[in-house]
């Protein structure tokens, strides 16, 4: 890397400035501006809204999710305000269908989004930052629309900042975290494709009375459509009907009796909405940014994407757009890493979220299902499904973000030659380079989990024997790169979770995902894909802190 990129990617942004600038106080924008101030960066987060939101919106935290904010240190919190969901029952026409039980390690948590929020704006304070609330931005100026990242040294954020008026910020760079109708994605002229469903979707949160059990979300698919309920905490309940809608004049206001009258023709009967908490009624859309980023700017959460809420995937998928950016963000700002690191993230959460959007437009369809036929195919395939007993094995984990990968793009990313892990990891959960490091491993070794500072590089070597080499040639290959950890893993407990027993070592990253697998052949291979991550420890060039 040349002297003059080294500059710009470390270049002060001046005494207005910031490292990073976020657009948008929701779940992902909170925890990205967590995650980087854990990482030294500093952050400015704006919101256009007076206040804090206090509607419920979004419900399901997976563990996936789960885990990155137990990392963050707001994992127990979560807990103790959430339920969980412990199975899915399906009815057509009144009559069981399915019931599948959701495996104890796999199973999401209900809480209101608003609860979500203000845990992570506590822990926001504690980590000395805040929300700009009545702040709202207007334009960004000195965007390289080429997508180089090196070609600047920061944008310049134009913002409306209450009764202070306009002022004009300098950031190293952008985070539009800023919703489905987001202002930064306008200004970066990107285009949201994808479609609208032809139905809307009208729910109300209140408490009932009747048998509904606590821990269970219930399906009725009845022919005039489908109704979910969804237990929260403090005996509330989501009671959502699928409408059609043709497009044609404003959908209908959401009333308790229309849902009453909604709930006693699909539901299970003898339920009656008491106390009415919220209530709405939104149209339902797929639609993803045809690129995450411009320059030095980034769309993350419903910015970049949106899509059904089937399977409660949403918020989950941002908080993981958040964590991406703000370890690689952190390692540009602080001249770890060559900007090169930030050019897969378009790739990788792109590949992420199409897969999302590809599931809950299959659950979702199912939901729209008319007429005999479509309904008996489909019935049929739930049944088959319960009598199988594929979904906890093989769909509960997806929707658990346990099989979120990227698809490897180097040969030094995976082993070399015809070996049985290479092999292996073609088929469904088979651990393979991309994937997320097994948890309880990666919080036995310290590789990740909760504690005071946040994860970096690891190099985790699987000896063949007590007496091998390889850790040794492992600490020496490396040696340039101090900043990575190293650490050997014991025989009995890694091969039970990732499948394979020969000798080796994975590279994993700050967001626990494995960048490189090889084995003792293959340490080439670790050097090249060091090389492109990382600055040798003599080459860094770490940037001044903003005054």
């Amino acid at each position: 890397m040349s002297d003059a990129t080294k500059a710009m990617e470390s270049a002060e942004p001046g005494p207005d400035g910031v490292d990073v600038l976020i657009v948008g106080a929701g779940p992902t924008g909170l925890f990205t501006a967590c995650e980087l101030l854990r990482r030294g960066v500093t952050v400015r987060l704006i919101d256009r809204a007076a206040s804090p939101s206090t509607v419920p919106k979004a419900l399901a935290l997976w563990p996936r999710a789960l885990d990155l904010l137990a990392d963050l240190g707001i994992g127990e919190a979560v807990r103790d305000s959430a339920i969980p969901i412990t199975g899915f029952s399906y009815f057509s026409g009144g009559q069981p269908l399915a019931t599948f039980a959701v495996p104890g390690p796999l199973r999401p948590l209900h809480l209101p989004q608003y609860t979500t929020e203000r845990l992570l704006t506590e822990r926001l304070h504690a980590l000395g930052g805040k929300v700009e609330h009545g702040t709202r931005l207007l334009n960004l100026d000195d965007v390289d629309f080429s997508g180089r990242i090196d070609a600047t040294d920061g944008v310049t954020a134009v913002l409306e900042c209450g009764d202070t008026g306009v002022r004009r910020v300098r950031a190293r760079f952008v985070v539009g975290a800023d919703g489905a109708a987001s202002t930064v994605r306008g200004a970066l002229g990107i285009g949201f494709q994808g479609s609208t469903y032809p139905l809307s979707f009208a729910l109300i949160d209140t408490e009932v009375e009747g048998p509904l059990p606590p821990g269970e979300l219930l399906y009725y698919q009845a022919p005039s459509g489908t109704l979910m309920i969804a237990p929260l905490p403090d005996q509330v309940f989501r009671i959502l009907a699928v409408l059609p809608y043709d497009g044609q004049g404003p959908e209908p206001a959401v009333t308790v009796p229309m849902m009453q009258k909604l709930l006693d023709e699909r539901g299970p009967g003898g339920v009656t909405i008491t106390e009415p908490r919220w209530q709405t009624v939104y149209r339902v859309h797929a639609r993803t940014a045809a690129d995450y980023q411009r320059g030095r700017v980034f769309l993350a959460g419903d910015s970049a994407h949106v899509h059904s809420p089937a399977g409660g995937q949403g918020m989950n998928n941002g908080l993981q757009d958040g964590y991406q950016l703000a370890w690689k963000l952190a390692a540009v700002v602080h001249g770890e890493s060559p900007s090169s690191l930030l050019a897969d993230y378009t790739t990788e959460r792109a590949e992420a979220t199409d897969r999302i959007v590809a599931d809950t437009a299959r659950q979702t369809r199912a939901w729209m299902a008319d007429g005999r036929t479509r309904i008996t195919v489909r019935d049929a395939a739930f049944r088959a499904a319960a009598r199988t007993g594929a979904v906890p094995g093989l769909v509960f984990p997806v929707m658990a973000g346990r099989r979120v990968g990227y698809t490897p793009r180097r040969a030094t990313q995976s082993p070399s030659g015809r070996t049985r892990c290479r092999t292996l990891g073609r088929l469904p959960g088979r651990l393979r380079p991309g994937m997320v490091f097994p948890r309880e491993l990666a919080v036995a070794y310290g590789i990740s989990g909760p504690g005071p500072r946040p994860a970096g590089w690891t190099v985790a070597v699987l000896p063949g024997s007590p007496y091998s080499d390889l850790p040794r040639l492992v600490e020496r290959v490396t040696a340039r790169w101090p900043q990575v950890r190293r650490l050997r893993l014991l025989p009995h407990d890694t091969v039970r979770a990732t499948g394979c027993a020969a000798a080796g070592f994975y590279l994993i990253r700050p967001d626990g995902h494995i960048a490189a697998h090889g084995h003792e052949a293959d340490l080439a291979h670790l050097i090249v894909e060091l090389g492109l991550a990382l600055h040798p420890e003599k080459n860094r060039t770490p940037c001044q802190k903003p005054s």
